[in-house]
């Protein structure tokens, strides 16, 4: 099967030609035809133009070029989009992704598996501002959409683009294009893969990117169990609501009758009015969700299932 390595580009020049010398060996060790899609995300340094430069001659190296700064995601959606693989490996271009590892994923992939994603098991980053964060970030996900994956940050990772055709990137989902390709049906598994110091330049990441990752946490979570089903989780909550509500009216009308407390001197007579509207609030959503979900699956005929194969 063919095989397309994507890898999106944002102010690495001082990279690139190592880059391109590992990537050309790596390529010499694949035994089948292979392209590299590099897409530069509105580098403000010379990348886009080392790249020119060292692609020329070798039409092996496809260049995307950003005309702003639009993220590592929507780097990634180009790079998918463009293409032509059976089989896509995504890696960083700041040579801390070793390319000698990607004949690593494709026996991995080989062995039945639709997502192989890398495990930085021995990682050359900083442990407070990089790794501890990780750590803690990669329990959370795991534990809130079931795959269980040691690193999901890793870029190194390879998939059949027969699964990831069915996944949409948006925002900074593509750290969580394993769990997407499971909500389609994807297996996924994990393999150790070698990581090295950044050589030059600073990251582009840190800390502060674990408001957006939580974010997007709660994003996939909804879409892993409630994308069709909307009204199951606001609808729920709306009833709990309610029934909360009925409880506290029945306690401040006990309160009135029996214990003669006034209604109006009753904070709870107050609770008891927002409970209520607070679970009519959630059913309305419930119900408004349902409408968006049947619009964009019916008007884009958007199928609700994925067929993995079919005989006869």
């Amino acid at each position: 099967m063919k095989l397309s390595i994507v890898i999106p580009v944002y102010n690495e020049e001082d990279s690139l030609p190592e880059l391109f010398t590992q990537l050309r060996n790596s390529l010499e060790a694949v035994a089948r035809e292979a392209e590299v899609i590099l897409v530069d995300d509105g580098s403000a340094d010379a990348s886009f133009a080392g790249m020119k430069r060292l692609a020329a001659g070798d039409r092996r190296f496809r260049l995307v070029r950003f005309r702003r700064n639009y993220g590592q995601t929507a780097a990634m959606s180009a790079g998918f989009d463009a293409a032509t693989g059976d089989v896509i490996v995504t890696m960083d271009a700041d040579l801390q992704n070793d390319p000698a590892d990607i004949p690593l994923l494709l026996d991995k992939l080989d062995q039945g598996y639709d997502v192989v994603s890398g495990w930085r098991k021995n990682r050359q980053d900083r442990l407070l501002s990089r790794r501890l964060p990780s750590v803690l970030a990669n329990r959370l996900i795991s534990r809130l959409t079931g795959v269980h994956l040691n690193d999901y940050g890793c870029t190194l990772k390879a998939y059949r683009k027969a699964i990831i055709s069915d996944v949409n990137l948006y925002g900074e989902l593509h750290r969580f294009v394993p769990v997407l390709a499971a909500i389609v049906g994807g297996r996924v598994t994990e393999v150790s893969v070698n990581h090295r110091a950044r050589l030059y330049g600073q990251s582009k990441y840190g800390i502060g990117r674990t408001t957006r990752v939580v974010l997007d946490l709660l994003t996939v979570k909804f879409l892993l169990q409630y994308a069709t089903r909307p009204m199951q989780l606001f609808g729920k909550w709306g009833l709990y609501t309610l029934v909360a509500s009925g409880l506290v009216g029945a306690a401040t009308l006990y309160m009135k009758f029996f214990e003669q407390m006034s209604i109006n001197r009753n904070p709870l007579f107050i609770l008891c009015i927002f409970l209520f509207f607070g679970g009519v609030h959630f059913l309305v959503l419930g119900l408004l969700g349902e409408m968006i979900t049947r619009t964009y699956h019916e008007t884009q005929k958007k199928s609700i299932y994925n067929i993995a194969e079919t005989v006869n």
